[in-house]
């Protein structure tokens, strides 16, 4: 049993309306999880309701529910949590090579918006189908959440950059050996096509300097933060399923704070927390 901090002192940036947190889980019971255990979170299950409470403490309005890795490419629980979230949510999908255009244009009348490449231990669907799945989503109008060991970042260079969507490169680019000029100068490029876009979020997952600063991905941070503030959406990763000890549960206020003392000024973390993640991800304006 874990006891996740769902609320305390606000955050010390100023929310402004119509705030989107791009980045979270989300769990309803009764919906089977993957056998060998791979993505599930600590007990008790982090609901809707959880989560709504951290959307009040942190001043969020809407969230876009990543399909989690615990139920692979079954999307029954996301479907579920959208429909209980309302219009103030959007989903991203795992979706398959071979999914049929009907389900494609199900998913979408349930509030799904994109499709989910996550080629880490544990995703449902991983680099090998990269292009095939961005040509579902470019055909279905959705965008791409791209996640893997981006120490390979500079290899796949050309795969990326020839995308038909819209796409984010997911949580700091994870670039698990640690950032080199070469990264950045690739991630550089790759915003620079007009397609792709960067996402603060789980900045303890790839940092080798560690908390509560977490200075090696702040340094990357800043630098894409500068070359194009206009390209950065932001999340909380909740429920940060990595989390497996109550005492290891992270503040959401301070990882807030954190990511956003990243960007250059205030134009830049509005555009980080409004504009661009509504506009991206398919939300009315604010």
């Amino acid at each position: 049993m874990i006891t996740r901090k769902l609320t305390g002192s606000a955050p010390r940036t100023a929310m402004p309306k119509g705030a989107v947190d791009t980045q979270m889980h989300m769990y309803l019971p009764g919906f089977a999880m993957r056998g060998d255990g791979l993505g599930r979170p600590a007990d008790p299950l982090p609901t809707p309701d959880m989560y709504r409470e951290t959307m009040r403490w942190l001043g969020l309005e809407s969230v876009v529910i990543t399909q989690g890795n615990a139920h692979g490419t079954d999307s029954a629980n996301l479907l579920a949590c959208l429909a209980t979230m309302g219009d103030c949510a959007r989903g991203v999908a795992a979706i398959s090579p071979d999914t049929p255009q009907a389900e494609i244009a199900r998913l979408s009348d349930g509030g799904i918006v994109g499709a989910r490449i996550m080629d880490l231990p544990g995703g449902a669907v991983g680099l090998d189908a990269l292009e095939a799945v961005d040509a579902i989503a470019a055909d279905a109008g959705w965008m791409m959440a791209v996640q893997f060991d981006g120490s390979a970042l500079v290899a796949l260079e050309p795969r990326l950059a020839a995308l038909k969507s819209r796409w984010v490169l997911d949580h700091h680019a994870k670039i698990l050996d640690g950032a080199t000029p070469a990264h950045i100068a690739v991630i550089k490029r790759l915003i620079d096509t007009g397609r792709c876009w960067f996402k603060f979020a789980a900045c303890y997952e790839s940092s080798r300097s560690g908390g509560p600063d977490f200075a090696d991905i702040g340094a990357v941070a800043r630098e894409i933060g500068a070359h194009a503030p206009e390209r950065i959406v932001w999340g909380t990763n909740w429920p940060h399923n990595g989390a497996q000890r109550s005492e290891d549960y992270p503040d959401d206020a301070d990882l807030l704070d954190l990511a956003m003392s990243w960007l250059p000024d205030d134009a830049a973390r509005r555009a980080a927390l409004v504009d661009t993640p509504r506009a991206l991800y398919g939300f009315g304006p604010a």
